[in-house]
């Protein structure tokens, strides 16, 4: 028989261990979704709507994180105990303002510190490399920070 300390792949000694498939699985999902509202909107508001670049990403930004917010507190940590008020909301936005800031400094290291100016360079430097890296930051600091289980202390780095 599981019991939820084992569907939540806490360890006797209360540390935790690697996170489930579903976790994974379900915090994937969310974030393709938020990656879709954001891209979506991002050129709605750009193209049809007029708005400048920085408006618009603003804009597209809020509410791709409000999508994955939602998309991770009704689904991939629904069973996680639920934190009342804005604070969770506060917090979740900025581990994706980190994770946007990840992406930046990978771009401008390529870019500008190692001199690799070619669109296909900024793309994986920033598209790719900083999107991996910002995505480990993401999970690791919703999973710590924002939606924690009962019984997990710490992240899932150990």
């Amino acid at each position: 028989m599981r019991t939820r300390a084992r569907d939540d792949r806490t360890a006797r000694d209360g540390r935790t261990a690697l996170p489930s498939r579903r976790e994974l699985a379900g915090f994937a999902v969310v974030g393709l979704l938020a990656y879709a509202v954001d891209l979506a909107l991002f050129t709605c508001l750009r193209g049809p709507a007029g708005l400048d670049p920085l408006t618009a990403k603003t804009l597209s930004f809020v509410a791709a994180c409000s999508v994955a917010y939602a998309g991770n507190a009704l689904g991939t940590y629904r069973s996680a105990p639920a934190a009342r008020g804005l604070r969770p909301y506060a917090v979740f936005f900025a581990v994706n303002l980190a994770g946007a800031a990840v992406q930046l400094l990978c771009l401008a290291v390529s870019h500008y510190g190692l001199g690799l100016t070619s669109q296909r360079a900024d793309t994986v430097s920033g598209a790719v490399v900083g999107m991996a890296i910002a995505t480990v930051l993401r999970f690791w600091g919703t999973r710590t920070w924002v939606f924690r289980a009962e019984g997990r202390v710490g992240s899932w780095t150990g």
